[in-house]
């Protein structure tokens, strides 16, 4: 009952949580979905109007038939913006740099961010200088968060924890328009809030956010004398984007409350419209238009179409442009160092000239569309570029609004008579006339594509000073990526063209000889091919989905010690004559490509290689000079292996790509890359995992060369097998149904043997009995399989979600589960029949109990060996462990809910032991209880140990699957352990055929032959004959069982019910 209250509690908190996230806003208060509505008082409007007389000083008076006193709520609000404060010791807030993981403070500066709310106009009271408004601000210093929506502002207060620090302040306040800077609109609020209260020391003012416990109650002061100013330029433009503010204390220097000026910076958002009018400027930069730069070679076909503007902001709405290394730089080491125009950080200049992991991100994409004579279409475009330092987070980066030295404010003009988009771009806050605006921006949309251009979008920065300023021009790009060609741009028909074919043929002539071993596998196992299909570019459209890999790899061979996860990400941008991905809605005029390719002539062998173009891209600590590599070159069908040349992306400092004369467009091409596929079929049998080499053809001394590197992925599966109901849990579920139903067949057959050898019955181990049952009972119980357990990996689990959920497998769950509990029910009736003979036995010889059966000492021996055995598991595995490098391995149990110490993932492993030895009772007890009869049929404990060593069969048989990220996978063999290993999987099926071998030798000779079969000379194996458990004569028991006629009928009955 407390868990149910609990959950309902959390649920109860979220769903508070959603309701206050998802509220909207009416004019007049703020009303919640459920209808409740939040009223505005404005019973500080005297006060305001005192603190903001300087404002009011310089309004104008409100005309009363302008609308944009009904647009202030929509288009004076901001979300994060930038905010800092001057350092004279009277800090804003504190911020916990503590427990931050793996990048330390040193490498990652805090983002100090801030959004801005207009909760409510009142237009009935306004006068000829204002508006009443009421606000809300929420600021704070964070790592990686944003402030994207309104929190509950009828609660203004201090929040902290490690990693982020955040302050909410409710204000009142009016709106006015100044007479000055071109009648700037302009809002002076006065607010309240819960100010984090500093230490007398001004050396150390947050000295309780060291102390444990901090962020349940944080000193707190209250304060509502937070002045603060926010201005807005009464048309946005190139000149005159950005919102500034202030925000003081009204309260002394001497007063506790009292805190540093805090100046706040940001850019209204879409609803604020934009008034393009920079013509001098622009001009500037780009007369004559177009301008004539380097950033795009002449063979390359350009984007010229009317959708210019929507397809640009397609390509990059929360994306970012990658920074090319200036690779083509010669001069000092400041100046080709430098990031363009933009202000160089330590982390950025620390990257050499590589910009490594240095991005820019296009924000605020306006356009305004213009027709010029000979129909040529034109735009009007605006944007603001901000560069992203390594370490910043890219998605959080692309959500800032505040203008500072690694922004530049841009407008320009793009035309279809040359498909270049040019842009004068102006650094940070930018005056009236425009001194910052120095830069000239180039940008274009390509539609071919090569080896060495892979980039959807192209453009440079550079200086419009003469002689290129104080900075090499700067080039950026934004890769391609398969999915993303569809739409206007995809209409365009993008080409690619293929320049490295020739080298790839050389690879595959030397890594695939002519050998018996090759022709056996081509004949043998098939591999992802074209298919048969309504058109050839549909078929090849499939196939490329088959071949794009994204999935986790590790190192070939795999290392003793756990390597760390790598994510593999392999993308086929062309495959024979299709560019990108087949869309059946396309119109494509090739009547070849459209006819149906099950209707084509046969092809040789080389026919069938396919031209291909892909890239790769490795994320890993360890592959950490891998940013992407672009391949080219042919794809077998025949063998799933795909040759390629590689085109790299070096990250080296501009020194040594300057140095590097047999660079191709600033890539290392001297690279080649081998990936093999798995077979589409025999996959039980087959490793399912694919294999990529890749080396480099430099010499060793060169400063480009890197080792080989040897990869295998995870588990894949391709498209077609996630339906394939023979795939490996089709198998194994018929394999579960098969084995259940043989066992069930063995209990029923040693249900019908005792009927007819009742003398035999009180001789079966219970132990023996026991051990299945609870083999039986755990999967009804825990919910895991039974026999074989359900493979499960990332791989399998993200990509046959709809094969794991269809019809089939669930028939087979449901079978598998019904004959777990027929098993399980006839076990125990087994052994309820073993009990009640017992019993029987016992009360006809009352006085002599030591003759019937007993398993006291069957259990204790068991317990011995088997804790024993266990024991010597845990040693064995403590051994091995610290000969081993250390690993930091993680099992989970099937739920994957609960993390498994190594002590319970052996005992998980050992119990799959105990069940596969389950005879081992019933030898033990054969000779305790020295017994002369047949207790067990043959077909029973035969077929019972075959049902037991089926799955060490299947996991000999069945592809290894060496993935050490799941080792769940492995029921009974699991080679991150020390104790099963495929030599267990030998040497437990032995042990349990000796077991079987054993029983059938005692039940086939009594115990003085065999006892004295095992006497070599003096020396015997069994302890000499005992009368405790001698039977008594048959006769005797046999008149014990006619006897029962004789009896009331309530006994005849209970005796019948047995």
């Amino acid at each position: 009952m407390r868990m149910r209250d609990h959950g309902w509690n959390v649920f109860g908190g979220l769903f508070m949580c959603i309701a206050f996230a998802s509220a909207y806003y009416a004019e007049g208060g703020f009303e919640t979905k459920s209808g409740v509505t939040m009223t505005y008082d404005y019973d500080r409007i005297d006060e305001v109007k005192k603190a903001c007389g300087f404002v009011l000083n310089d309004a104008s008076e409100l005309k009363p038939d302008d609308n944009r006193i009904y647009s202030i709520k929509q288009e004076l609000s901001f979300l994060n913006g930038d905010w800092w404060q001057e350092s004279n010791g009277a800090p804003l807030m504190p911020f916990d740099s503590r427990d931050q993981p793996e990048v330390s403070l040193d490498e990652q500066s805090p983002l100090h961010l801030t959004s801005f709310w207009v909760t409510d106009v009142d237009r009935a009271h306004k006068s000829k200088k204002s508006v009443s408004v009421n606000g809300f601000l929420q600021m704070g210093i964070t790592l990686e968060n944003l402030f994207m929506d309104k929190p509950d502002e009828r609660n203004p207060h201090f929040d902290i924890w490690p990693g982020h620090s955040q302050l909410l302040v409710s204000f009142q306040g009016i709106y006015t328009e100044s007479k000055e800077n071109d009648g700037e609109r302009v809002m002076c609020l006065l607010g309240e809030t819960m100010l984090p209260a500093r230490h007398l020391d001004p050396s150390d003012p947050w000295e309780w956010v060291r102390v444990s416990g901090y962020t349940n109650q944080p000193p707190l002061l209250q304060d509502d004398q937070v002045l603060l100013v926010l201005r807005y330029p009464k048309k946005i433009s190139l000149t005159n984007r950005a919102v500034r503010g202030s925000m003081k204390s009204q309260h002394l220097k001497s007063n506790p409350k009292f805190f540093d000026e805090v100046h706040i910076s940001s850019w209204l958002g879409m609803s604020a419209e934009y008034e393009f009018g920079s013509e001098k400027l622009v001009s500037k930069a780009c007369s004559p238009y177009p301008y004539k730069d380097n950033a795009v070679n002449s063979g390359i076909d350009i984007y010229k179409g009317v959708n210019f503007c929507s397809i640009l902001d397609r390509f990059t709405r929360g994306e970012s442009f990658t920074i090319v290394p200036n690779w083509r730089c010669n001069g000092t080491d400041a100046f080709c160092t430098k990031l363009g125009p933009f202000m160089s950080s330590k982390e950025i200049k620390d990257t050499d000239g590589s910009f490594k992991n240095v991005r820019l991100a296009l924000q605020d994409l306006r356009c305004e569309k213009e027709t010029l004579l000979g129909n040529v279409n034109s735009n009007r475009v605006s944007a603001v570029f901000r560069a992203i330092p390594p370490l910043e987070n890219k998605f959080t980066a692309t959500q800032r609004t505040g203008l500072d030295n690694l922004t530049l404010s841009a407008e320009g003009i793009w035309k279809s008579s040359s498909g270049q988009l040019c842009m004068v771009g102006c650094l940070g806050f930018v005056d009236t006339e425009g001194r910052s605006c120095d830069s000239r921006i180039c940008l274009y949309v390509p539609l071919s594509f090569s080896i060495k251009q892979r980039s959807i979008i192209v453009g440079t920065i550079s200086s419009i000073k003469a002689n290129n300023g104080s900075y090499f021009p700067l080039s950026f790009e934004k890769l391609i990526r398969p999915a993303e060609l569809w739409n206007q741009y995809a209409a365009s028909h993008p080409s690619y063209s293929y320049s490295k074919i020739d080298s790839a043929g050389i690879l595959l002539e030397k890594n695939e000889p002519f050998s018996f071993g090759t022709r056996i596998k081509k004949s043998l196992l098939k591999f992802p091919k074209l298919e048969g299909t309504e058109s050839r570019l549909e078929s090849l459209s499939l196939l490329s989905e088959d071949l794009t890999l994204q999935v986790s790899a590790f190192p070939d061979p795999v290392p003793r010690s756990l390597p760390q996860k790598t994510n593999i990400q392999l993308d086929i941008l062309s495959l024979g004559s299709l560019f990108g991905r087949y869309w059946s809605s396309r119109n494509n005029t090739r009547a070849e490509d459209e006819a149906p390719y099950h209707a084509k002539a046969e092809y040789t062998e080389k026919q069938l290689l396919l031209n291909v173009s892909a890239q790769l891209g490795i994320d890993g600590k360890s592959y950490h000079n891998f940013s992407m590599i672009f391949l080219e070159g042919l794809y077998n069908p025949l063998v799933g292996k795909m040759y390629l040349i590689g085109c790299r992306d070096v990250r080296a400092t501009w020194k040594i790509l300057f140095d590097s004369m047999d660079l191709e467009a600033g890539l290392d091409c001297l690279v080649e890359v081998v990936v093999s596929y798995p077979p589409t079929t025999a996959r039980w049998l087959v490793n399912p995992t694919a294999k990529i080499s890749i080396s480099s053809q430099r010499n060793e001394d060169d400063p480009l060369y890197f080792s080989p590197v040897k990869l295998q992925t995870t588990p894949i599966m391709y498209r077609r097998q996630r339906e394939d109901i023979f795939s490996r849990q089709g198998v194994e579920g018929i394999l579960r149904v098969l084995t259940l139903s043989v066992a069930i067949a063995c209990v029923l057959s040693q249900l019908f043997y005792i009927n007819d050898n009742v003398e035999s019955v009180p001789y079966i181990s219970l132990v023996m009995l026991g051990i299945q049952a609870i083999g039986y009972s755990l999967p009804l119980v825990t919910g895991v399989e039974a026999l074989f357990q359900k493979k499960a990996s990332e791989s399998y689990e993200s990509t046959s979600y709809d094969f794991e959920t269809s019809q089939w497998v669930r028939a087979i769950d449901y079978t598998v589960k019904i004959l777990v509990l027929v098993a399980f029910s006839l076990t125990l009736r087994l052994c309820q029949k073993v009990y009640r003979s017992r019993v029987r036995l016992l009360s006809r010889s009352p006085d002599e109990p030591h003759r019937v059966p007993s398993d006291n000492r069957v259990i204790i021996g068991t317990l011995i060996v088997h804790i024993f055995g266990y024991v010597s598991v845990l040693i064995i595995h403590f051994v091995n462990k610290n000969q081993k490098p250390i690993q930091n391995t993680q099992y989970t149990d099937s739920t994957r809910n609960h993390i498994l110490s190594a002590w319970e993932t052996e005992l998980e492993e050992y119990a799959g032991l105990v069940q596969d030895l389950f005879l081992f009772p019933q030898v033990l007890a054969n000779i305790m209880w020295q017994i002369n009869c047949r207790p067990l049929r043959k077909f029973y404990f035969i077929g019972m140990t075959v049902v037991r060593l089926l799955p060490h069969i299947y996991d000999s048989l069945r592809s290894p699957e060496p993935n050490p990220y799941f080792p769940e996978e492995y029921e009974f063999v699991n080679p991150n352990l020390d104790f099963y290993s495929k030599v267990g999987d030998i040497a437990i099926p032995f042990l349990a055929v000796l077991l079987a071998f054993a029983v059938y030798v005692q039940q086939r000779w009594n115990y003085e032959k065999l006892s004295q079969a095992l006497t070599f000379g003096q020396f015997k194996l069994l302890p000499s004959r005992s009368q405790v458990y001698e039977r008594l004569p048959s006769i005797s028991y046999e008149s014990e069982l006619v006897s029962t006629a004789t009896r009331d009928p309530v006994q005849k009955k209970d005796h019948e019910d047995e």
